[in-house]
């Protein structure tokens, strides 16, 4: 026996003396956890910033770890958990939110005239885009002109009237940066939208070096005049593309080059206007389909004519639906929809600060303690977003026993599996048992949802980091750590 443990000691001294890696001590007891997670945290990238730390037992409450769990800190993405999580419970027991309609108060004669205006009516479905299966046509708005085409419609003596006037014009949240509004991910909000507020840019390298990069826009529309100056650079060189769009403009410069047979350049610049931009978007659809307008188009937000009838209408999906896309793709033009969305649900009133106001309410009644938290948007971009891990926690042990617990779950991403976390636990054992939203902006990471371990057990946890300034891989990949030990946790 005594020469068995002198092996064995001599094994372990003779690899650490080679400089063979230690494996990473497993928390399978409580205890274990702390002292795994402390020593984490003892890590160069946290030693400036403020970690913010809850991960409790779902089955029976008990608090497993804490840090600065009762801390301020800037949620980032994870205040989406927020928004979602009172939409579904406002909207959770409607089979589909209101549609999307094209409406008239004009007589249609025997010519296929409409002797009038048409109105194009948004009511706050985010999903006009190519995003979901829409019946005969891949595109939402080629549904609605192929629609009112087979009504026999081939000209609009009248305009396009883009109506937005369910939501107030406060299309910009708080603490959102001009440098936000440039890009995809700070598209303005509007109870009208298309594709996202947002067009999706490719650019492919030509066949020679110094031949212009080949552009491709998604959606194809002349709303924005998209100019590229992209040239082929030598196979083996790195992409150098900058984009330049100044404020409120529908012009875009692309400037830069990309590598002979290396891969494509990708972006996604927002589209201002946007209640004009998916009216475009509409307009352009019915000139596919045959159909001339006489008058243009315009937008409003004055009171709908008393005598509309629809001529055509697409469907949303339904809000457990709508909530994974922003959940799980980190969707802010969806998620500052859905909670001017909420507003209405609870006052008739999408205005911002009514809106904030039924999502607090809704965070009261569930017991999620934010009194001393500061929350001005629904999708955690504002840097003036100020929640705590506590607040986080509270709330996914609530949802975990709410009615529709299951559809807020599955909104969730997956580790290694889809979403933003697809790239993120593969081929540990957390893959598949991590359900989670992700945030990052700035210097800020977080990670908040549930786990399921091994054991069966499951917890729901939250981590934010504030003021790191090493790369946030170092504090991702520190955040998947935890979670592994969580999944071995007995």
């Amino acid at each position: 026996m005594r020469t068995a443990v002198r092996a064995v000691f001599l094994a372990a001294l003779l690899a650490a003396l080679a400089g063979t890696p230690v494996r990473p001590v497993h928390a399978k007891s409580p205890d274990r956890l702390v002292s795994s997670i402390e020593a984490i945290l003892k890590r160069e990238v946290f030693a400036p910033a403020i970690v913010a730390i809850d991960i409790r037992d779902l089955a029976s409450g008990r608090v497993l770890f804490e840090k600065n769990a009762a801390t301020n800190v800037k949620p980032a993405s994870t205040m989406k958990l927020f928004t979602t999580a009172a939409i579904l419970d406002a909207e959770g027991h409607l089979a589909a939110p209101p549609a999307t309609t094209v409406e008239t108060a004009g007589r249609l004669d025997t010519f296929g005239r409409i002797l009038g205006d048409v109105y194009l009516v948004g009511r706050g479905d985010p999903n006009l885009s190519e995003r979901f299966e829409w019946r005969g046509e891949k595109s939402p708005f080629d549904q609605l002109a192929k629609d009112v085409r087979d009504a026999g419609i081939t000209r609009i003596e009248g305009r396009i009237i883009g109506y937005d006037g369910l939501f107030t014009d406060e299309t910009i949240p708080d603490s959102w940066t001009a440098d936000d509004l440039v890009w995809s991910y700070g598209a303005e909000v509007s109870a009208l939208s298309g594709f996202d507020n947002s067009l999706e840019l490719r650019i492919e390298p030509g066949e020679r070096e110094g031949d212009p990069g080949r552009l491709i826009v998604q959606p194809a529309t002349e709303f924005m005049r998209i100019e590229s100056r992209v040239v082929t650079s030598a196979e083996g060189t790195k992409d150098k593309v900058s984009l330049t769009r100044p404020l409120g403009s529908r012009h875009v410069v692309i400037e830069g080059s990309v590598p002979r047979l290396g891969e494509a350049w990708t972006g996604a610049v927002a589209a201002p206007e946007p209640t004009f931009f998916a009216t475009t978007l509409f307009a352009e659809a019915l000139a596919r389909h045959g159909i001339t307008v006489r008058d243009g188009l315009l937008t409003s937000r004055e009171a709908l004519p008393k005598e509309l009838r629809p001529l055509a209408s697409v469907q949303g999906p339904a809000v457990a639906e709508q909530i994974r896309v922003v959940n799980k793709e980190s969707q802010n033009l969806h998620a500052e929809t859905l909670l001017r969305r909420l507003g209405l649900a609870a006052f008739k009133d999408a205005s911002v600060e009514s809106s904030l106001k039924a999502r607090e309410a809704f965070l009261k009644s569930q017991g999620v303690r934010i009194a001393d938290t500061a929350m001005y948007d629904g999708s955690g971009l504002s840097r003036s977003d100020l929640v705590t891990a506590r607040a986080e926690v509270d709330l996914l042990v609530a949802m975990a026993r709410h009615p529709l617990a299951k559809a807020f779950r599955d909104s969730l991403a997956i580790a290694g599996v889809d979403g933003t976390l697809k790239k993120r636990m593969v081929g540990t054992k957390a893959q598949g048992r991590v359900f989670a939203k992700t945030g990052s902006l700035s210097h800020v990471n977080a990670l908040a949802g549930y786990v399921d371990a091994v054991s069966g057990r499951r917890f729901a946890f939250s981590i934010i980091v504030n003021h790191h300034t090493r790369p946030s891989r170092e504090v991702t990949e520190a955040m998947n750590e935890i979670c592994a030990l969580l999944v071995d946790l007995k």
